[in-house]
């Protein structure tokens, strides 16, 4: 006779085992999955309740943000009391799943992600789901999936057009293949805004792939890149089987995986499409939220203290210092300003 726990989880998951391509034991591979997603955003944030409520078994999500206002028309996770709170993403996240399903493997990271922290995720998971919105993250993921040999899912919207393709190591090119060349504009929502549909269809694309992957049915996976435009109907498919370089860093016979060889600690950098600059202090260097008090007290600024962080003004910029040491100074698009105020305020 099953017991009270079993028989709730079969009427929990009941309309997704009557689907034969899943059924009772592709629910069980669900169970045993551990899936991580990179990015905690509009794709990340619907890709992790749609997994959640699938059944996955363990979810790793990793992010760097706070919850903003300009989040809720898209970010389906967050609500205007996470916005006031400045509450990070990851933790707000959690919350709302943890309501939806206790009993979910849920590991959160509230940090940014770097080569160390991207290979520990890698390690871990059966399946990396790609909720990024810049390609240096994204040539991360791709290296950590093929160094680990598991497959990664792509996923870029913007506008009302996505795009959504599943990488799988040793089985057409890889993304460095697609992009010898990194772009030096790109657009995002930031610069020319989103409509939530096209989230939640790029979002649906990939937790499809993705199902299909963890549950054995891999002759089901796309084969071709697939696109769409939900505001002017379009959706195209493109092959890219045959742009593999057989000399690629990544893919190719002999990989070294550049971009899990870049140090990243002390690294300054401009965010895609957030007029702001990260500064990533290395572990001698770190300033504690208490120093980031002083410092605003000492300059007569106002002051925000949370959990997580200090907001603070200082010569006309907005700047945030979150407790892991990390620095976000707004308004400012050139690094080498960015590093100058950092070395005037913090010496």
């Amino acid at each position: 006779m099953k017991d009270g726990e079993e028989i709730r989880l079969e009427q929990r998951y009941s309309r997704q085992i009557l689907f034969k391509p899943i059924g009772e034991e592709g629910q069980k591979q669900l169970s045993e999955a551990s899936v991580a997603i990179i990015g905690c955003g509009a794709l990340g944030t619907a890709s992790a309740e749609m997994l959640v409520r699938a059944g996955i078994g363990t979810l790793h999500i990793a992010d760097r943000d706070v919850v903003e206002y300009s989040n809720l028309q898209r970010q389906q996770l967050f609500t205007e009391a996470d916005a006031a709170a400045m509450m990070p993403k990851v933790l707000a996240a959690k919350q709302r799943l943890t309501a939806v399903r206790p009993d979910v493997r849920l590991h959160t990271y509230f940090e940014h992600v770097d080569a160390v922290l991207m290979e520990d995720l890698a390690g871990k998971a059966d399946l990396i789901i790609d909720a990024t919105d810049n390609f240096e993250t994204r040539l991360l993921i791709n290296d950590a999936a093929h160094k680990y040999a598991i497959p990664w899912i792509y996923g870029a919207c913007v506008g009302s057009a996505g795009t959504v393709f599943a990488f799988v190591p040793g089985e057409a090119a890889c993304f460095r293949c697609l992009l010898p060349v990194l772009p030096t504009m790109n657009e995002t929502c930031d610069t020319v805004g989103i409509i939530a549909p096209a989230v939640q269809m790029t979002a649906s694309c990939q937790c499809a792939e993705a199902l299909k992957w963890l549950t054995g049915n891999r002759e089901a996976l796309r084969k071709k890149v697939y696109s769409f435009d939900l505001w002017h109907p379009m959706q195209l498919e493109a092959g890219v089987s045959r742009i593999r370089n057989e000399f690629c860093e990544t893919c190719g016979s002999q990989p070294t995986f550049p971009s899990l060889a870049r140090h990243e600690r002390g690294r300054y950098a401009v965010l895609c499409g957030r007029d702001a600059v990260q500064i990533l202090a290395d572990g001698e260097r770190g300033f504690s939220l208490e120093d980031a008090e002083l410092l605003a007290e000492k300059l007569g600024s106002p002051c925000r203290r949370t959990p997580y962080f200090v907001e603070m003004q200082a010569e006309g910029h907005r700047m945030v210092l979150f407790n892991t040491g990390r620095l976000i100074i707004y308004g400012l698009r050139d690094v080498n300003a960015g590093r100058s105020l950092y070395h005037r305020l913090f010496g």
